[in-house]
């Protein structure tokens, strides 16, 4: 008996009502993920393989698609195909083989590396600053190994006196085409030379002081602007000093990581700072003024009676800038906290009790309680005693 056929659109996993797109979309994706050079040797991979290819040689073609939406796999029973195959031509695989060879291979249209100017790659560094030089920026020096045009050469790479030739193997296109043998016949793609690496000139006679390359490699010290309002972990960028370009392409960039260094009173978040700092117990109670450590500098701050340990209050405009607009800051939270004397005079300790007494006698509150209880359980066992008489 032969095997049922899953439904087309099932097997791709698109609506019914899917466009060419969507179907290439899906198909190219079930094509790399079973294409039997990614999977060698697996007959299961292969099969998949296989359904996929035929249901998408079915849904890209309208009147295929019409046939097999208004019959079903009916429609194509003792096809060209016959019973063990289906017939795949006049299906375009070219844009999606091409895809998929590019991916496995190396190469491919669509991946292929063009031989015209490119950018350079980027050079990354870190430095080291403190919370303050955070807030406010600063600059910093950073030294960098970069590469400068060979002198010797004037950056051709090649022995003065001699100069590039064009490549033999692309004829100076710095792309090679290869075909690759699939399923459905021969595919062509296109990838770099291997020989001149797409630049579509090779060297003979390597210049000796930078052996061909074109570039020199060395030590460069750079002064660094760190914009106000950085934060740890974050870059900044100096254009136009990374590695050279390809092709006559402009260099790279450099990407300077800011590590910024523990403060041992401040914390950050965002654009805010947070704080603590002690308050004594008169001032807590009585009220009065304590000096705070801002990034600004210090500030009194008036310190209402009867404050509780533990209360926030808030600084506007002392915290850190925002990098689009220096004058626009965030707040700066301080917790204040009220501390209890560990060491007192016995002086100061009298004053304390007396203090206590006139406040609520805190200090005897549990014995005044527990002497409350006592003396009401003596009433209720005299009571019982009078009443069993």
């Amino acid at each position: 008996m032969a095997e049922q056929k899953r439904d087309y659109y099932e097997v791709l996993g698109v609506d019914r009502g899917a466009d060419e797109a969507a179907i290439k979309k899906a198909y190219r994706v079930l094509a790399k993920k079973y294409h039997p050079d990614m999977n060698p040797g697996d007959a299961e991979a292969e099969k998949k393989f296989k359904e996929a290819s035929e249901a998408y040689a079915v849904l890209t073609d309208p009147d295929k698609r019409r046939q097999y939406d208004q019959f079903g796999h009916a429609a194509f029973e003792g096809g060209p195909g016959g019973a063990g195959g289906f017939d795949f031509s006049g299906t375009d695989f070219g844009d999606i083989f091409g895809d998929i060879f590019g991916d496995l291979f190396g190469g491919g249209r669509s991946r292929s590396r063009s031989n015209g100017p490119m950018k350079g790659a980027n050079l990354r560094t870190s430095v080291r600053i403190t919370f303050e030089e955070a807030v406010f920026g600063c600059k910093k020096e950073i030294e960098l190994n970069v590469k400068e045009t060979c002198k010797t050469c004037n950056g051709s790479g090649a022995k003065p006196g001699t100069s590039p030739e064009t490549c033999p193997k692309c004829g100076g296109k710095g792309q090679v085409m290869f075909t690759q043998q699939s399923l459905f016949g021969t595919v062509r793609n296109v990838q770099t030379c291997p020989d001149c690496q797409g630049s579509g000139k090779i060297i003979k006679e390597k210049c000796a002081d930078c052996r061909g390359t074109g570039y020199i490699a060395m030590k460069k010290r750079y002064s660094v602007d760190i914009p106000a309002g950085i934060d740890n972990g974050q870059s900044t960028r100096m254009p136009g000093l990374g590695e050279p370009g390809i092709n006559g392409g402009p260099r790279g960039d450099v990407l300077i990581e800011v590590i910024v260094g523990r403060h041992p009173i401040f914390q950050r978040q965002d654009f805010d700072i947070y704080s603590t700092v002690p308050v004594s117990f008169a001032v807590a109670a009585l009220g009065g003024e304590v000096m705070i450590d801002t990034v600004d500098g210090k500030v009194i701050y008036d310190v209402k009676a009867g404050t509780q340990t533990d209360t926030r209050i808030r600084l506007r405009g002392k915290g850190v800038p925002s990098w689009r607009n220096r004058d626009v800051r965030g707040d700066h939270y301080v917790t204040l906290v009220v501390q209890v004397p560990d060491k007192m005079k016995p002086e100061a300790k009298e004053l304390l009790r007396q203090f206590d007494e006139l406040t609520g006698n805190s200090l005897n509150a549990a014995k005044t309680v527990t002497e409350q209880e006592q003396h009401a359980n003596e009433g209720r066992e005299g009571k019982k005693k009078k009443f069993w008489k």
